[in-house]
């Protein structure tokens, strides 16, 4: 079930047009953690990724395919945060290989709830985390006191693969972090959305949809996304596809 191959190639298209510096995984090169998060006031703060009135996106995609998730590595479209001096655009964008996705459809949409969950985990000192869900945006708040002991992208994307290889199904896991000026924040905002309504159509479909088509309001996500409505048919009531 790889439902979410063709957002994989929504992202490689957003973001050909940059060159990334690339970092493998070092899990013992990771930024201090803290047991919960740290407040970052404003007057403490050195900057803001994502800041209102800049772009920002978050979003998470899973895969089994080992091509498109070759190994564990941060990948950086941008300045790194030694290198920013005021609020800029920021995209954080995970792609994970999960060894789970050729299982059972209910315990797929479980493990990938908890594989979600762990981005909540990741409490870093000086660097606050803001996440909308609703809008798909996250904003961080970086301390000056960190940004003065030189915390960077390479130590802190360590600490989300960290985090997410805690879960025995992530196999393989590539933390994309962008700050550049120029990309299309509000297409990643977009692709975050349909990353999102793929993960939410799961939870309806094992619920029990309508198999009529035409009075489905999740009809959009299932023209779109392939697989969607063949797991739609194969998990629900029986019928015939009226869409």
């Amino acid at each position: 079930m790889e439902l979410f191959n063709s957002l994989f190639q929504d992202t490689t298209a957003l973001l050909e047009k940059g060159r990334p510096t690339v970092w493998k995984y070092e899990p013992s090169n990771c930024w201090k953690e803290l047991d919960n998060s740290e407040l970052v006031l404003q007057k403490d703060a050195a900057f803001e990724l994502g800041a209102s009135g800049k772009g920002s996106a978050n979003y998470v995609l899973y895969t089994s395919s080992p091509e498109l998730v070759p190994e564990d590595q941060v990948l950086l479209y941008g300045p790194d945060l030694k290198d920013i001096h005021g609020d800029c655009d920021f995209a954080r964008i995970v792609l994970l290989r999960v060894g789970v996705l050729d299982s059972d459809d209910e315990k797929v949409y479980r493990t990938l709830k908890d594989i979600e969950f762990a981005k909540y985990h990741v409490n870093l000192e000086g660097y606050m985390i803001r996440m909308s869900p609703e809008s798909y945006r996250e904003q961080v708040r970086v301390s000056k006191q960190a940004a003065r002991k030189g915390i960077s992208f390479r130590q802190v994307g360590n600490s989300y693969i960290k985090a997410y290889k805690k879960d025995e199904n992530v196999l393989n896991a590539t933390v994309i972090f962008v700050t550049a000026p120029g990309f299309d924040y509000a297409a990643m905002k977009e692709t975050a959305k349909k990353a999102n309504d793929v993960t939410g159509t799961l939870t309806h479909i094992l619920e029990g949809l309508p198999t009529d088509c035409s009075v489905c309001s999740l009809k959009g996500i299932c023209d779109e996304v392939e697989g969607m409505k063949e797991l739609h048919f194969g998990v629900g009531a029986k019928g015939s596809d009226k869409h």
